[in-house]
Protein backbone atom coordinates (compact mmCIF):
# COMPACT_ATOMS: atom_id res chain seq x y z
CA UNK A 1 0.00 0.00 0.00
CA UNK A 2 1.64 3.13 -1.20
CA UNK A 3 5.37 2.11 -0.57
CA UNK A 4 6.99 2.59 -3.84
CA UNK A 5 8.66 6.33 -3.45
CA UNK A 6 10.72 4.49 -0.46
CA UNK A 7 12.67 2.52 -2.79
CA UNK A 8 16.03 2.34 -0.77
CA UNK A 9 19.18 3.55 -2.93
CA UNK A 10 20.98 0.09 -4.25
CA UNK A 11 23.77 2.03 -6.49
CA UNK A 12 26.40 1.54 -4.03
CA UNK A 13 26.59 -2.59 -4.78
CA UNK A 14 30.18 -3.45 -4.42
CA UNK A 15 32.41 -4.47 -7.19
CA UNK A 16 35.09 -5.76 -5.08
CA UNK A 17 38.10 -8.20 -6.17
CA UNK A 18 37.21 -10.71 -4.18
CA UNK A 19 34.38 -11.10 -5.95
CA UNK A 20 34.54 -13.76 -9.20
CA UNK A 21 33.44 -11.88 -12.38
CA UNK A 22 30.20 -13.81 -12.12
CA UNK A 23 29.24 -11.83 -9.15
CA UNK A 24 30.53 -8.67 -10.15
CA UNK A 25 28.03 -8.90 -13.03
CA UNK A 26 25.67 -9.69 -11.14
CA UNK A 27 25.77 -7.18 -8.66
CA UNK A 28 26.14 -4.80 -11.68
CA UNK A 29 23.00 -6.02 -12.91
CA UNK A 30 21.24 -5.49 -9.34
CA UNK A 31 22.80 -1.94 -9.10
CA UNK A 32 21.32 -1.46 -12.81
CA UNK A 33 17.74 -2.77 -11.58
CA UNK A 34 17.57 -5.07 -13.90
CA UNK A 35 15.10 -8.39 -13.35
CA UNK A 36 16.95 -11.70 -12.53
CA UNK A 37 15.31 -14.40 -14.95
CA UNK A 38 15.30 -18.20 -13.77
CA UNK A 39 18.17 -19.23 -16.27
CA UNK A 40 20.37 -16.29 -14.82
CA UNK A 41 23.66 -17.00 -13.31
CA UNK A 42 22.93 -16.04 -10.01
CA UNK A 43 24.92 -16.84 -6.63
CA UNK A 44 23.72 -19.95 -4.37
CA UNK A 45 23.00 -17.65 -1.56
CA UNK A 46 20.61 -15.38 -3.73
CA UNK A 47 18.76 -18.86 -4.66
CA UNK A 48 18.47 -19.89 -0.85
CA UNK A 49 17.12 -16.64 -0.16
CA UNK A 50 14.64 -16.54 -2.63
CA UNK A 51 12.97 -20.17 -2.20
CA UNK A 52 12.95 -19.55 1.90
CA UNK A 53 11.32 -16.30 1.11
CA UNK A 54 9.13 -16.86 -1.70
CA UNK A 55 7.90 -20.60 -0.15
CA UNK A 56 7.36 -18.96 3.24
CA UNK A 57 5.01 -16.54 1.55
CA UNK A 58 3.63 -19.29 -0.57
CA UNK A 59 2.97 -21.07 3.19
CA UNK A 60 1.35 -17.89 4.54
CA UNK A 61 -1.20 -17.64 1.72
CA UNK A 62 -2.30 -21.32 1.71
CA UNK A 63 -2.52 -21.07 5.71
CA UNK A 64 -3.92 -18.12 5.45
CA UNK A 65 -7.23 -19.31 4.26
CA UNK A 66 -7.79 -20.91 7.41
CA UNK A 67 -9.01 -18.30 10.09
CA UNK A 68 -11.32 -17.19 7.52
CA UNK A 69 -12.65 -20.20 5.86
CA UNK A 70 -14.60 -21.60 9.21
CA UNK A 71 -16.70 -18.10 9.06
CA UNK A 72 -17.60 -18.81 4.98
CA UNK A 73 -21.21 -20.76 6.34
CA UNK A 74 -21.60 -18.41 9.43
CA UNK A 75 -21.04 -14.81 7.31
CA UNK A 76 -24.21 -12.46 8.31
CA UNK A 77 -25.93 -12.81 4.66
CA UNK A 78 -25.61 -14.28 1.15
CA UNK A 79 -23.61 -11.62 -0.03
CA UNK A 80 -20.88 -11.56 2.66
CA UNK A 81 -20.63 -15.20 2.23
CA UNK A 82 -20.19 -15.51 -1.89
CA UNK A 83 -17.63 -12.47 -0.94
CA UNK A 84 -15.95 -14.25 1.92
CA UNK A 85 -15.76 -17.58 -0.35
CA UNK A 86 -13.75 -15.75 -3.10
CA UNK A 87 -11.73 -14.12 -1.32
CA UNK A 88 -10.51 -17.19 0.18
CA UNK A 89 -10.61 -18.73 -3.43
CA UNK A 90 -8.05 -15.64 -3.99
CA UNK A 91 -5.56 -16.89 -0.81
CA UNK A 92 -5.27 -20.20 -2.57
CA UNK A 93 -4.39 -18.93 -5.52
CA UNK A 94 -1.64 -16.65 -4.48
CA UNK A 95 -0.37 -19.98 -2.61
CA UNK A 96 -0.15 -21.31 -6.44
CA UNK A 97 1.57 -18.51 -8.16
CA UNK A 98 4.01 -18.37 -5.18
CA UNK A 99 4.67 -22.17 -5.64
CA UNK A 100 5.17 -22.03 -9.05
CA UNK A 101 7.79 -19.28 -8.90
CA UNK A 102 9.62 -21.01 -6.13
CA UNK A 103 9.63 -23.87 -8.58
CA UNK A 104 11.88 -21.78 -10.57
CA UNK A 105 14.57 -21.81 -8.50
CA UNK A 106 14.88 -25.54 -9.31
CA UNK A 107 13.22 -26.71 -5.90
CA UNK A 108 10.37 -29.54 -5.94
CA UNK A 109 6.99 -28.14 -4.67
CA UNK A 110 7.05 -31.60 -2.84
CA UNK A 111 9.87 -30.34 -0.62
CA UNK A 112 8.43 -26.98 -0.16
CA UNK A 113 5.24 -28.57 1.43
CA UNK A 114 6.91 -31.23 2.99
CA UNK A 115 9.29 -28.45 4.78
CA UNK A 116 5.90 -26.77 6.14
CA UNK A 117 4.35 -29.68 7.26
CA UNK A 118 7.23 -30.97 9.14
CA UNK A 119 7.61 -27.47 11.11
CA UNK A 120 11.17 -26.32 9.13
CA UNK A 121 9.28 -23.91 7.07
CA UNK A 122 7.56 -21.12 8.89
CA UNK A 123 4.63 -19.06 7.91
CA UNK A 124 2.83 -15.66 8.76
CA UNK A 125 2.92 -15.68 12.85
CA UNK A 126 -0.82 -13.97 12.36
CA UNK A 127 -2.38 -17.22 11.05
CA UNK A 128 -2.02 -18.61 14.71
CA UNK A 129 -4.50 -16.18 16.27
CA UNK A 130 -7.97 -17.04 16.11
CA UNK A 131 -11.24 -15.67 14.86
CA UNK A 132 -13.93 -15.48 17.70
CA UNK A 133 -16.18 -13.08 15.76
CA UNK A 134 -17.46 -11.65 12.53
CA UNK A 135 -15.55 -8.56 13.27
CA UNK A 136 -12.21 -10.81 13.16
CA UNK A 137 -12.96 -11.57 9.64
CA UNK A 138 -13.37 -7.54 9.11
CA UNK A 139 -10.23 -6.87 11.04
CA UNK A 140 -8.70 -9.64 8.92
CA UNK A 141 -8.93 -7.58 5.93
CA UNK A 142 -8.79 -4.32 7.04
CA UNK A 143 -5.33 -4.55 8.93
CA UNK A 144 -3.94 -7.56 8.24
CA UNK A 145 -4.14 -7.38 4.31
CA UNK A 146 -3.41 -3.72 4.90
CA UNK A 147 -0.35 -4.85 6.51
CA UNK A 148 -0.09 -7.44 3.81
CA UNK A 149 -0.25 -4.78 1.03
CA UNK A 150 2.09 -2.77 2.56
CA UNK A 151 5.00 -5.59 2.23
CA UNK A 152 3.95 -6.96 -0.68
CA UNK A 153 3.33 -3.70 -3.23
CA UNK A 154 7.28 -3.04 -3.14
CA UNK A 155 8.13 -6.73 -4.20
CA UNK A 156 6.29 -5.93 -7.49
CA UNK A 157 9.71 -4.56 -8.68
CA UNK A 158 11.79 -7.10 -6.92
CA UNK A 159 14.66 -8.19 -8.86
CA UNK A 160 13.87 -11.49 -9.49
CA UNK A 161 11.76 -11.63 -12.20
CA UNK A 162 9.10 -14.29 -11.49
CA UNK A 163 8.40 -13.27 -8.18
CA UNK A 164 8.24 -10.10 -9.26
CA UNK A 165 5.36 -10.76 -11.71
CA UNK A 166 3.78 -12.79 -9.58
CA UNK A 167 2.87 -9.74 -7.31
CA UNK A 168 1.34 -7.96 -9.76
CA UNK A 169 -2.07 -9.46 -9.67
CA UNK A 170 -1.63 -10.74 -6.06
CA UNK A 171 -1.50 -6.86 -4.99
CA UNK A 172 -4.01 -5.74 -7.44
CA UNK A 173 -6.73 -8.78 -5.47
CA UNK A 174 -5.10 -8.12 -2.07
CA UNK A 175 -6.56 -4.35 -2.28
CA UNK A 176 -9.88 -5.66 -3.26
CA UNK A 177 -9.28 -7.52 -0.19
CA UNK A 178 -8.73 -5.06 2.21
CA UNK A 179 -11.04 -2.53 1.13
CA UNK A 180 -13.45 -5.39 1.84
CA UNK A 181 -12.69 -5.95 5.45
CA UNK A 182 -12.51 -2.26 5.98
CA UNK A 183 -16.29 -1.95 4.33
CA UNK A 184 -16.79 -5.14 7.36
CA UNK A 185 -15.88 -2.82 9.84
CA UNK A 186 -17.20 0.00 8.93
CA UNK A 187 -20.74 -1.15 8.91
CA UNK A 188 -20.13 -3.09 12.73
CA UNK A 189 -19.29 0.45 13.59
CA UNK A 190 -22.37 1.89 12.46
CA UNK A 191 -24.69 -0.67 13.51
CA UNK A 192 -25.82 -1.26 16.89
CA UNK A 193 -24.04 -0.94 20.29
CA UNK A 194 -23.34 -4.44 20.93
CA UNK A 195 -21.80 -4.36 17.02
CA UNK A 196 -19.62 -1.62 18.18
CA UNK A 197 -18.03 -2.84 20.92
CA UNK A 198 -17.23 -6.28 18.99
CA UNK A 199 -14.96 -4.27 16.09
CA UNK A 200 -13.33 -2.34 19.10
CA UNK A 201 -13.01 -5.17 21.18
CA UNK A 202 -11.32 -7.24 17.57
CA UNK A 203 -9.28 -4.08 16.88
CA UNK A 204 -8.01 -4.34 20.42
CA UNK A 205 -6.73 -8.11 19.81
CA UNK A 206 -5.50 -8.13 16.23
CA UNK A 207 -3.80 -4.21 16.47
CA UNK A 208 -0.34 -5.41 18.09
CA UNK A 209 -0.17 -8.99 16.25
CA UNK A 210 -0.92 -6.83 13.10
CA UNK A 211 2.31 -4.65 13.96
CA UNK A 212 4.24 -7.63 14.87
CA UNK A 213 3.79 -8.79 10.98
CA UNK A 214 6.31 -6.97 9.80
CA UNK A 215 8.97 -8.76 11.47
CA UNK A 216 11.77 -7.92 14.09
CA UNK A 217 13.04 -4.33 13.96
CA UNK A 218 15.88 -3.72 11.32
CA UNK A 219 18.10 -3.95 14.15
CA UNK A 220 17.86 -7.50 14.54
CA UNK A 221 16.69 -8.58 11.61
CA UNK A 222 18.91 -11.77 10.29
CA UNK A 223 17.88 -11.42 6.41
CA UNK A 224 17.33 -7.44 6.28
CA UNK A 225 20.38 -5.92 4.76
CA UNK A 226 21.56 -8.80 2.28
CA UNK A 227 17.83 -8.93 0.86
CA UNK A 228 17.84 -5.30 0.56
CA UNK A 229 21.15 -5.16 -1.04
CA UNK A 230 19.92 -7.57 -3.76
CA UNK A 231 16.78 -5.73 -4.57
CA UNK A 232 14.74 -8.68 -2.92
CA UNK A 233 13.55 -6.19 0.02
CA UNK A 234 12.87 -2.69 -0.92
CA UNK A 235 12.23 -1.14 2.51
CA UNK A 236 13.21 -2.10 5.99
CA UNK A 237 10.41 -3.40 8.35
CA UNK A 238 10.95 -0.25 10.61
CA UNK A 239 9.84 1.61 7.45
CA UNK A 240 6.91 -0.63 6.72
CA UNK A 241 5.50 -0.81 10.14
CA UNK A 242 5.88 3.79 10.40
CA UNK A 243 4.31 3.97 7.17
CA UNK A 244 1.43 1.34 8.14
CA UNK A 245 0.53 3.33 10.87
CA UNK A 246 0.63 6.48 9.38
CA UNK A 247 -1.82 5.25 7.25
CA UNK A 248 -4.13 3.12 9.69
CA UNK A 249 -3.94 5.38 12.17
CA UNK A 250 -6.70 7.93 11.00
CA UNK A 251 -8.72 5.51 9.16
CA UNK A 252 -9.54 3.93 12.59
CA UNK A 253 -10.32 7.61 13.48
CA UNK A 254 -12.40 7.99 11.04
CA UNK A 255 -13.87 4.49 12.13
CA UNK A 256 -14.58 5.42 15.52
CA UNK A 257 -12.64 3.16 17.30
CA UNK A 258 -9.61 3.42 19.55
CA UNK A 259 -6.17 1.93 18.60
CA UNK A 260 -5.24 -0.02 22.02
CA UNK A 261 -2.11 2.17 22.28
CA UNK A 262 -1.27 4.57 25.48
CA UNK A 263 1.34 6.02 24.08
CA UNK A 264 0.11 6.69 20.33
CA UNK A 265 0.36 10.07 19.40
CA UNK A 266 1.30 12.20 16.41
CA UNK A 267 4.93 13.42 16.42
CA UNK A 268 5.19 16.80 14.36
CA UNK A 269 8.78 16.75 14.64
CA UNK A 270 9.63 13.45 13.05
CA UNK A 271 5.95 13.61 10.81
CA UNK A 272 4.80 10.48 12.12
CA UNK A 273 3.21 8.54 14.80
CA UNK A 274 4.77 7.73 17.76
CA UNK A 275 3.77 4.22 19.41
CA UNK A 276 4.71 1.95 22.42
CA UNK A 277 6.70 -1.08 22.05
CA UNK A 278 5.85 -3.66 20.55
CA UNK A 279 5.54 -7.34 22.92
CA UNK A 280 8.07 -8.93 21.20
CA UNK A 281 8.00 -11.92 23.84
CA UNK A 282 4.66 -13.15 22.01
CA UNK A 283 5.70 -12.47 18.44
CA UNK A 284 8.78 -15.03 19.38
CA UNK A 285 6.44 -17.47 21.44
CA UNK A 286 4.11 -17.68 18.05
CA UNK A 287 6.72 -17.86 15.83
CA UNK A 288 8.56 -20.88 17.27
CA UNK A 289 5.46 -22.92 17.69
CA UNK A 290 3.44 -21.59 20.90
CA UNK A 291 0.97 -19.07 19.76
CA UNK A 292 -2.94 -19.70 20.36
CA UNK A 293 -3.78 -21.88 16.89
CA UNK A 294 -0.15 -23.10 15.51
CA UNK A 295 -0.94 -26.83 16.35
CA UNK A 296 -4.98 -26.03 15.09
CA UNK A 297 -3.79 -24.77 11.68
CA UNK A 298 -0.79 -27.22 11.07
CA UNK A 299 -2.65 -29.81 11.74
CA UNK A 300 -5.71 -28.84 9.68
CA UNK A 301 -3.27 -28.06 6.84
CA UNK A 302 -1.82 -31.45 6.83
CA UNK A 303 -4.91 -33.06 7.37
CA UNK A 304 -6.47 -31.35 3.83
CA UNK A 305 -2.89 -32.47 2.23
CA UNK A 306 -3.58 -36.08 2.97
CA UNK A 307 -7.49 -36.35 2.14
CA UNK A 308 -6.83 -34.23 -1.19
CA UNK A 309 -3.83 -36.90 -2.00
CA UNK A 310 -6.32 -39.17 -4.31
CA UNK A 311 -7.31 -36.12 -6.06
CA UNK A 312 -3.26 -35.31 -6.78
CA UNK A 313 -2.32 -39.26 -7.40
CA UNK A 314 -5.46 -39.22 -10.20
CA UNK A 315 -4.85 -35.82 -12.34
CA UNK A 316 -1.20 -37.63 -12.34
CA UNK A 317 -2.22 -40.70 -13.41
CA UNK A 318 -4.32 -39.14 -15.98
CA UNK A 319 -1.70 -36.57 -17.15
CA UNK A 320 0.45 -39.88 -17.72
CA UNK A 321 -1.88 -41.71 -19.84
CA UNK A 322 -2.48 -38.79 -21.91
CA UNK A 323 1.30 -38.01 -22.51
CA UNK A 324 1.41 -42.27 -23.25
CA UNK A 325 -1.87 -41.84 -25.89
CA UNK A 326 0.16 -38.59 -27.07
CA UNK A 327 3.46 -40.95 -28.02
CA UNK A 328 2.11 -43.44 -29.32
CA UNK A 329 -0.15 -41.16 -31.90
CA UNK A 330 2.99 -40.06 -32.55
CA UNK A 331 5.07 -43.18 -33.07
CA UNK A 332 1.80 -44.17 -35.33
CA UNK A 333 2.18 -41.03 -37.54
CA UNK A 334 5.45 -42.01 -38.33
CA UNK A 335 5.34 -45.04 -39.07
CA UNK A 336 2.50 -44.10 -41.44
CA UNK A 337 4.18 -41.58 -42.94
CA UNK A 338 7.44 -43.89 -43.49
Amino acid sequence: MYTQAMDLDRSATPADATFTSEEQAFNARIARDEKIEPNDWMPESYRSTLIRQISQHAHSEVVGMLPEGGWITRAPSLKRKEILLAKVQDEGGHGLYLYAAAETLGVCRAELIDALHSGRAKYSSIFNYPTLTWADIGMIGWLVDGAAIMNQVPLCRCSYGPYARAMIRICKEESFHQRQGFDIVHTLVRGTPEQRRMAQESLERWWWPTLMMFGPHDKDSTHTAQATAWGIKRITNDDLRQKFVDVTVPQAEYLGLEIPDPELRWNPERGHYDFGPIPWDEFWRVVKGDGPCNKERMAARIQAFEEGRWVREAAAAHAAKARARAAAASVASEEAAA
